[in-house]
Protein backbone atom coordinates (compact mmCIF):
# COMPACT_ATOMS: atom_id res chain seq x y z
CA UNK A 1 0.00 0.00 0.00
CA UNK A 2 1.33 3.86 -1.02
CA UNK A 3 1.95 6.05 2.08
CA UNK A 4 0.40 8.66 0.23
CA UNK A 5 -3.37 9.27 -0.28
CA UNK A 6 -4.73 9.46 -3.78
CA UNK A 7 -7.86 11.51 -5.33
CA UNK A 8 -10.98 9.86 -4.84
CA UNK A 9 -11.54 9.24 -8.30
CA UNK A 10 -14.84 7.21 -8.35
CA UNK A 11 -16.40 10.55 -7.16
CA UNK A 12 -15.59 11.70 -10.53
CA UNK A 13 -19.10 13.81 -12.81
CA UNK A 14 -19.00 12.36 -16.49
CA UNK A 15 -20.99 14.41 -19.18
CA UNK A 16 -22.51 13.18 -22.04
CA UNK A 17 -21.22 14.14 -25.39
CA UNK A 18 -24.45 14.94 -26.66
CA UNK A 19 -24.42 18.12 -24.05
CA UNK A 20 -20.74 18.78 -24.68
CA UNK A 21 -19.84 21.53 -27.19
CA UNK A 22 -17.71 20.25 -30.00
CA UNK A 23 -14.84 21.64 -31.56
CA UNK A 24 -15.08 18.83 -34.77
CA UNK A 25 -18.08 17.58 -36.97
CA UNK A 26 -18.34 15.35 -39.78
CA UNK A 27 -20.51 17.48 -41.41
CA UNK A 28 -17.54 19.93 -41.87
CA UNK A 29 -14.90 17.23 -42.69
CA UNK A 30 -13.47 17.93 -46.79
CA UNK A 31 -15.20 16.24 -49.61
CA UNK A 32 -13.01 14.10 -52.10
CA UNK A 33 -12.41 15.32 -55.52
CA UNK A 34 -13.53 13.49 -58.63
CA UNK A 35 -13.20 13.82 -62.01
CA UNK A 36 -14.97 17.47 -63.49
CA UNK A 37 -16.04 19.03 -60.53
CA UNK A 38 -16.31 22.42 -60.97
CA UNK A 39 -14.46 25.39 -59.04
CA UNK A 40 -17.40 25.66 -56.93
CA UNK A 41 -18.21 22.27 -55.84
CA UNK A 42 -13.92 22.54 -55.16
CA UNK A 43 -14.29 25.40 -52.56
CA UNK A 44 -17.37 23.84 -51.03
CA UNK A 45 -15.12 20.46 -50.45
CA UNK A 46 -12.68 22.10 -48.36
CA UNK A 47 -12.83 21.32 -44.84
CA UNK A 48 -14.44 24.25 -42.72
CA UNK A 49 -12.07 23.23 -39.98
CA UNK A 50 -9.37 25.74 -38.68
CA UNK A 51 -7.72 27.82 -41.46
CA UNK A 52 -9.93 26.33 -43.90
CA UNK A 53 -12.90 27.72 -42.09
CA UNK A 54 -11.54 31.38 -41.91
CA UNK A 55 -10.39 31.19 -45.23
CA UNK A 56 -14.10 30.30 -46.07
CA UNK A 57 -14.84 33.21 -43.85
CA UNK A 58 -12.50 35.51 -44.92
CA UNK A 59 -13.60 35.42 -48.32
CA UNK A 60 -17.30 36.08 -47.09
CA UNK A 61 -16.30 39.61 -45.36
CA UNK A 62 -14.57 40.75 -48.75
CA UNK A 63 -17.88 39.90 -50.63
CA UNK A 64 -19.88 41.16 -48.35
CA UNK A 65 -17.53 44.42 -48.10
CA UNK A 66 -17.38 44.84 -51.68
CA UNK A 67 -21.42 44.60 -51.90
CA UNK A 68 -21.52 47.57 -49.70
CA UNK A 69 -18.72 49.71 -51.63
CA UNK A 70 -16.53 49.44 -48.82
CA UNK A 71 -12.52 49.74 -49.80
CA UNK A 72 -10.58 46.44 -50.17
CA UNK A 73 -7.01 47.91 -49.91
CA UNK A 74 -4.55 45.31 -51.24
CA UNK A 75 -0.84 46.19 -49.73
CA UNK A 76 1.94 43.54 -51.38
CA UNK A 77 5.44 43.80 -51.36
CA UNK A 78 7.28 42.66 -54.68
CA UNK A 79 7.44 39.07 -54.67
CA UNK A 80 3.54 38.33 -55.69
CA UNK A 81 4.50 40.33 -58.85
CA UNK A 82 7.68 38.36 -59.69
CA UNK A 83 5.46 34.92 -58.55
CA UNK A 84 3.66 35.99 -61.67
CA UNK A 85 0.40 37.05 -60.00
CA UNK A 86 -0.09 40.40 -62.17
CA UNK A 87 -2.60 39.05 -64.12
CA UNK A 88 -4.79 38.14 -61.33
CA UNK A 89 -4.14 41.11 -58.99
CA UNK A 90 -5.35 43.67 -62.32
CA UNK A 91 -8.67 41.29 -62.98
CA UNK A 92 -9.34 42.34 -58.98
CA UNK A 93 -9.19 45.67 -59.79
CA UNK A 94 -11.07 45.65 -62.95
CA UNK A 95 -13.77 43.92 -61.07
CA UNK A 96 -13.99 46.35 -58.41
CA UNK A 97 -13.17 44.42 -55.60
CA UNK A 98 -9.70 45.81 -55.04
CA UNK A 99 -10.11 49.37 -54.47
CA UNK A 100 -6.69 50.16 -53.88
CA UNK A 101 -2.92 49.01 -54.08
CA UNK A 102 -0.13 49.89 -51.75
CA UNK A 103 3.57 48.31 -52.65
CA UNK A 104 6.54 49.13 -51.91
CA UNK A 105 9.10 50.58 -54.14
CA UNK A 106 10.59 47.15 -55.23
CA UNK A 107 7.35 46.40 -56.46
CA UNK A 108 7.08 49.38 -58.49
CA UNK A 109 10.33 48.29 -60.12
CA UNK A 110 8.91 44.70 -61.16
CA UNK A 111 6.21 46.57 -62.61
CA UNK A 112 7.93 48.66 -64.66
CA UNK A 113 10.65 46.34 -65.76
CA UNK A 114 7.77 43.48 -67.08
CA UNK A 115 5.50 46.90 -68.10
CA UNK A 116 8.60 47.50 -70.67
CA UNK A 117 10.25 44.78 -71.25
CA UNK A 118 8.59 41.71 -70.21
CA UNK A 119 11.05 40.08 -67.43
CA UNK A 120 12.00 41.27 -64.63
CA UNK A 121 14.04 39.74 -61.00
CA UNK A 122 18.22 39.34 -61.56
CA UNK A 123 20.47 37.06 -60.13
CA UNK A 124 21.89 39.05 -57.29
CA UNK A 125 24.38 36.73 -55.71
CA UNK A 126 26.23 36.25 -58.93
CA UNK A 127 25.43 39.83 -60.52
CA UNK A 128 26.72 41.55 -56.27
CA UNK A 129 30.00 40.22 -57.12
CA UNK A 130 31.36 42.35 -59.78
CA UNK A 131 29.12 45.52 -58.66
CA UNK A 132 26.58 45.02 -61.64
CA UNK A 133 23.33 44.21 -59.42
CA UNK A 134 20.84 46.88 -60.25
CA UNK A 135 22.58 48.60 -62.37
CA UNK A 136 20.40 48.64 -65.33
CA UNK A 137 20.57 52.03 -66.62
CA UNK A 138 16.99 51.74 -68.63
CA UNK A 139 14.74 50.92 -65.30
CA UNK A 140 16.73 53.59 -63.50
CA UNK A 141 16.50 56.05 -66.51
CA UNK A 142 12.34 55.77 -66.93
CA UNK A 143 11.42 55.55 -62.80
CA UNK A 144 14.49 58.32 -61.73
CA UNK A 145 13.39 60.52 -64.04
CA UNK A 146 9.87 60.22 -64.30
CA UNK A 147 10.02 60.64 -60.47
CA UNK A 148 11.78 63.67 -60.60
CA UNK A 149 9.17 65.57 -63.30
CA UNK A 150 6.65 64.41 -61.56
CA UNK A 151 7.52 66.35 -58.13
CA UNK A 152 6.43 69.74 -60.05
CA UNK A 153 3.43 68.40 -60.89
CA UNK A 154 2.11 67.38 -57.23
CA UNK A 155 1.49 63.63 -58.45
CA UNK A 156 2.45 60.84 -55.96
CA UNK A 157 4.94 58.29 -56.57
CA UNK A 158 2.82 55.91 -58.17
CA UNK A 159 0.39 58.15 -60.03
CA UNK A 160 3.27 59.37 -61.83
CA UNK A 161 4.76 55.89 -63.04
CA UNK A 162 1.24 54.81 -63.85
CA UNK A 163 0.70 58.11 -65.79
CA UNK A 164 4.34 57.60 -67.70
CA UNK A 165 3.02 54.07 -68.62
CA UNK A 166 -0.19 54.82 -70.00
CA UNK A 167 1.16 57.34 -72.31
CA UNK A 168 4.24 55.14 -73.39
CA UNK A 169 1.96 51.92 -74.21
CA UNK A 170 4.69 49.33 -73.47
CA UNK A 171 4.47 46.81 -75.46
CA UNK A 172 3.24 44.85 -71.62
CA UNK A 173 1.61 47.98 -70.35
CA UNK A 174 -1.53 45.61 -70.06
CA UNK A 175 0.14 43.62 -67.53
CA UNK A 176 1.39 46.83 -65.15
CA UNK A 177 -0.47 47.48 -61.88
CA UNK A 178 0.75 50.92 -62.32
CA UNK A 179 -0.66 51.55 -65.48
CA UNK A 180 -3.89 49.89 -64.89
CA UNK A 181 -4.24 51.51 -61.54
CA UNK A 182 -4.24 54.68 -63.21
CA UNK A 183 -6.50 53.82 -66.38
CA UNK A 184 -9.28 53.34 -63.41
CA UNK A 185 -8.45 55.64 -61.36
CA UNK A 186 -7.63 53.48 -58.65
CA UNK A 187 -4.75 54.81 -56.52
CA UNK A 188 -1.46 52.55 -56.25
CA UNK A 189 0.82 54.33 -53.77
CA UNK A 190 4.52 53.34 -53.37
CA UNK A 191 5.69 53.47 -49.96
CA UNK A 192 9.79 54.01 -50.39
CA UNK A 193 12.52 53.37 -48.26
CA UNK A 194 15.41 55.56 -49.17
CA UNK A 195 18.54 53.33 -49.58
CA UNK A 196 16.60 50.23 -49.97
CA UNK A 197 15.97 50.23 -53.90
CA UNK A 198 18.17 49.64 -56.95
CA UNK A 199 17.25 53.21 -58.05
CA UNK A 200 18.60 54.98 -55.43
CA UNK A 201 22.37 53.33 -56.50
CA UNK A 202 22.09 55.38 -59.46
CA UNK A 203 23.06 59.51 -59.96
CA UNK A 204 20.40 60.57 -61.12
CA UNK A 205 18.21 59.57 -57.89
CA UNK A 206 16.40 62.72 -56.96
CA UNK A 207 16.68 61.79 -52.90
CA UNK A 208 14.17 65.20 -52.28
CA UNK A 209 11.79 63.72 -55.29
CA UNK A 210 11.33 60.35 -54.12
CA UNK A 211 10.98 60.73 -50.70
CA UNK A 212 8.09 64.07 -51.73
CA UNK A 213 6.23 61.95 -53.60
CA UNK A 214 6.53 58.78 -51.17
CA UNK A 215 5.28 61.15 -48.86
CA UNK A 216 2.45 62.31 -50.58
CA UNK A 217 1.54 58.45 -51.28
CA UNK A 218 1.39 57.97 -47.70
CA UNK A 219 -1.28 61.01 -47.35
CA UNK A 220 -3.68 59.27 -50.20
CA UNK A 221 -3.41 55.88 -48.28
CA UNK A 222 -4.66 57.51 -45.40
CA UNK A 223 -7.09 59.56 -46.63
CA UNK A 224 -8.14 55.93 -47.97
CA UNK A 225 -7.72 54.42 -44.44
CA UNK A 226 -10.62 56.61 -43.13
CA UNK A 227 -13.34 54.95 -44.94
CA UNK A 228 -12.39 51.66 -43.96
CA UNK A 229 -14.43 51.45 -40.52
CA UNK A 230 -18.10 49.78 -40.34
CA UNK A 231 -20.67 49.50 -37.50
CA UNK A 232 -22.18 46.08 -35.99
CA UNK A 233 -25.94 47.35 -35.81
CA UNK A 234 -27.26 47.46 -32.00
CA UNK A 235 -30.70 46.64 -33.60
CA UNK A 236 -30.21 43.37 -35.35
CA UNK A 237 -28.76 40.38 -32.60
CA UNK A 238 -25.30 39.02 -33.62
CA UNK A 239 -25.32 41.11 -36.72
CA UNK A 240 -22.60 41.36 -38.72
CA UNK A 241 -22.65 42.48 -42.12
CA UNK A 242 -25.04 45.83 -40.90
CA UNK A 243 -23.01 48.56 -42.88
CA UNK A 244 -19.88 45.91 -43.28
CA UNK A 245 -16.36 47.45 -42.83
CA UNK A 246 -13.74 47.22 -45.65
CA UNK A 247 -11.10 45.01 -46.13
CA UNK A 248 -7.07 45.06 -45.76
CA UNK A 249 -5.04 42.90 -47.43
CA UNK A 250 -1.36 42.25 -47.07
CA UNK A 251 0.46 39.86 -49.52
CA UNK A 252 4.19 39.59 -48.87
CA UNK A 253 5.67 42.76 -47.26
CA UNK A 254 6.95 41.38 -43.51
CA UNK A 255 8.39 45.44 -42.99
CA UNK A 256 7.21 48.08 -44.90
CA UNK A 257 3.27 48.12 -45.65
CA UNK A 258 2.74 46.82 -42.09
CA UNK A 259 4.55 49.61 -40.58
CA UNK A 260 2.79 52.78 -43.14
CA UNK A 261 -0.49 50.61 -42.34
CA UNK A 262 -0.06 51.11 -38.80
CA UNK A 263 0.83 54.64 -39.00
CA UNK A 264 -1.84 55.65 -41.88
CA UNK A 265 -4.42 53.82 -39.21
CA UNK A 266 -2.79 56.36 -36.69
CA UNK A 267 -3.48 59.43 -38.31
CA UNK A 268 -6.73 58.45 -39.53
CA UNK A 269 -8.06 57.89 -36.12
CA UNK A 270 -6.11 61.15 -34.77
CA UNK A 271 -8.32 63.19 -36.90
CA UNK A 272 -11.39 61.67 -35.47
CA UNK A 273 -12.31 59.14 -38.06
CA UNK A 274 -13.84 55.83 -36.29
CA UNK A 275 -11.86 53.03 -38.48
CA UNK A 276 -13.01 50.31 -36.56
CA UNK A 277 -15.10 47.05 -37.74
CA UNK A 278 -12.71 46.21 -40.64
CA UNK A 279 -10.95 43.18 -41.86
CA UNK A 280 -7.48 42.49 -42.58
CA UNK A 281 -5.68 39.12 -43.62
CA UNK A 282 -1.59 38.45 -43.93
CA UNK A 283 -0.99 36.03 -46.39
CA UNK A 284 2.80 35.38 -46.57
CA UNK A 285 5.00 32.41 -47.00
CA UNK A 286 6.53 32.49 -43.65
CA UNK A 287 4.65 34.22 -40.28
CA UNK A 288 6.66 37.43 -39.07
CA UNK A 289 5.72 39.50 -36.34
CA UNK A 290 4.67 42.59 -37.83
CA UNK A 291 2.40 41.53 -40.10
CA UNK A 292 1.15 39.99 -37.14
CA UNK A 293 1.15 42.43 -34.94
CA UNK A 294 0.11 45.71 -37.52
CA UNK A 295 -2.15 44.19 -39.67
CA UNK A 296 -3.66 41.01 -37.87
CA UNK A 297 -4.01 42.14 -34.66
CA UNK A 298 -3.96 45.72 -33.31
CA UNK A 299 -5.76 47.47 -36.25
CA UNK A 300 -8.78 45.02 -35.27
CA UNK A 301 -8.79 45.16 -31.57
CA UNK A 302 -11.16 47.76 -31.75
CA UNK A 303 -13.89 45.42 -33.39
CA UNK A 304 -13.39 43.45 -36.87
CA UNK A 305 -11.11 40.95 -37.22
CA UNK A 306 -7.17 39.45 -38.40
CA UNK A 307 -6.71 36.89 -40.24
CA UNK A 308 -3.12 34.71 -41.11
CA UNK A 309 -2.83 32.70 -44.20
CA UNK A 310 0.52 30.86 -44.73
CA UNK A 311 1.05 29.39 -47.67
CA UNK A 312 3.13 30.30 -51.52
CA UNK A 313 1.84 33.32 -53.25
CA UNK A 314 1.13 31.62 -56.08
CA UNK A 315 -0.88 29.05 -54.85
CA UNK A 316 -2.80 31.04 -52.12
CA UNK A 317 -3.90 34.05 -54.29
CA UNK A 318 -5.19 32.46 -57.54
CA UNK A 319 -7.26 30.47 -55.07
CA UNK A 320 -8.14 33.96 -53.27
CA UNK A 321 -9.50 35.04 -56.27
CA UNK A 322 -10.81 32.64 -57.69
CA UNK A 323 -13.58 32.04 -54.17
CA UNK A 324 -13.63 35.54 -54.33
CA UNK A 325 -14.97 35.89 -57.66
CA UNK A 326 -17.43 32.57 -57.91
CA UNK A 327 -18.80 33.73 -54.36
CA UNK A 328 -19.78 36.83 -55.90
CA UNK A 329 -21.09 35.51 -59.65
CA UNK A 330 -23.32 33.04 -57.03
CA UNK A 331 -24.75 36.06 -55.17
CA UNK A 332 -25.63 37.77 -58.35
CA UNK A 333 -27.26 34.94 -59.87
CA UNK A 334 -29.58 34.08 -56.97
CA UNK A 335 -30.44 37.82 -57.49
CA UNK A 336 -31.61 37.96 -60.40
Amino acid sequence: MSKYQEIEINKVKSISIKNRVSKVNVSDFAITYHHGMSFKQFWNSLPKILVGAQFHEFVTHVVKAHRQNKPFIWMMGAHPIKCGLNPIIIDLMEKGVITALATNGAGAIHDVELAYWGQTSEDVTANLQNGSFGMVKETAEIINETISLARKKNLGYGEALGQRISQDLPPYCHLSLLAKGYQLNLPVTVHVGLGTDIMHQHPNADGAAIGELSLRDFRILAQIVTQLGGKISTDLPNSTDSNHGGIVANVGSCVILPEVFLKALTVARNLGYEVTHFYTANFDMLPHYRPRVNVVQRPTMAGGKGYNFTGHHEIMIPLLAAAIIETLEELATNHK
